[in-house]
């Protein structure tokens, strides 16, 4: 990997350099997204573990619109799904056509095939079109008829959500809601963001690309070559064994409202993110501070409440930062 690659200084000042890149990326989608600072900043995190984000949020905050930017300014090849009630699987990702001038069926490739997907409102597709995009964010890879095609490299699927109290929705998957980096709640503007918002929708700014594939993919080995020192990994895993076994931490009082703890991806997903959390900040190492900053995107949507915790309207929030504070901090 790079880190035998270069000296450990050369890492340092790569790792300073590129990361302002990605800075600079952050400033250019602030000329169309007002605010929602802490949502770009993850998504950016996303993209440097090659990983998937889901947006959730009522109508009109700008999921969409936010991706759109994203994608602008990284120079990716970009599609947009529309999941509705009636979108078939073959609507995703192709089906194969029978062509009556060879009399051979061909293969039509579907949207899925790009760097970057939006799946929009991926909450009102049913469920053997949210299984047929599960095997492509997990494996990399469709298949259409008896044939296994490779997707882009890279490919990273950000998915917008209403709440699921919304009528003609689905419920995701857990299967599927894991193979999600982070799940991302977008809040309503503050009134002066609200302010600024409706000043330039009347001359909105365009967006230059800032960051290619080619600095994606050489930013991933750099994320790759971050260190992370046994003790903050130990307690990236205590952190993780907190939501499994709360009573081995003196959380007994957690697990009637946790039904059962993270999975192993979580922890991958907890550990890269850090990484990357610490690329962001210009470092070439993770600290404690990295673990937390991302804690709750990536556990959030990974433990399920019981029914104690609904009626005693305890969140999956409330949770993680009750974790992270009985958790001893390296």
């Amino acid at each position: 990997m790079i880190e035998k690659q270069i000296p450990s200084t050369t890492i340092i000042e790569l790792i300073k350099e590129e990361s302002n890149l990605f800075h600079g990326l952050t400033l250019e989608v602030g000329k169309t997204i007002v605010g929602q600072a802490d949502i770009v900043q993850a998504i950016l995190i996303a993209i440097l573990c090659d990983g998937h984000i889901l947006l959730e949020g009522v109508p009109g905050v700008a999921k969409t619109t936010m991706v759109k930017a994203v994608a602008k300014a990284l120079g990716l090849d970009f599609k947009r799904i529309q999941f509705t009630p009636d979108l078939l699987p073959s609507d995703l990702i192709g089906s194969l056509i029978f062509n009556q001038k060879t009399h051979e069926f061909e293969t039509r490739k579907g949207p899925i095939f790009a760097n970057l997907i939006l799946a929009d409102e991926i909450n009102r597709a049913p469920s053997k079109v949210q299984a047929a995009l599960l095997e492509g964010m997990q494996e990399r890879q469709v298949t259409i008829g008896s044939t296994t095609y490779p997707l882009d490299n890279p490919f990273l699927v950000f998915a917008t959500q209403n709440p699921i109290e919304q009528e003609g929705t689905y419920r995701l998957p857990e299967a599927q809601l894991d193979r999600f980096l982070f799940k991302l709640s977008v809040r309503y503007p503050a009134i002066q963001e609200e302010k600024e918002i409706v000043k330039r929708s009347s001359n909105p700014i365009p967006l230059s690309t800032m960051v290619y594939k080619e600095d994606i993919k050489r930013a991933h080995g750099l994320v790759h070559s971050v260190y992370c020192d046994d003790k903050v990994l130990d307690y990236i895993v205590n952190i993780v064994f907190a939501t499994r076994a709360p009573a081995n931490y003196k959380l007994a009082e957690l697990t009637e409202y946790i039904e059962y703890g993270v999975s192993p991806r979580a922890t991958l997903a907890l550990y890269n993110a850090s990484k990357a959390h610490a690329f962001l900040k210009g470092r070439h190492f993770v600290t404690p501070d990295d673990v937390k900053a991302v804690a709750l995107w990536v556990l959030g949507h990974r433990i399920p409440l019981t029914y104690h915790a609904e009626a005693a309207h305890v969140t999956t929030d409330m949770i993680i930062k009750k974790i992270i504070n009985t958790v001893p901090t390296p």
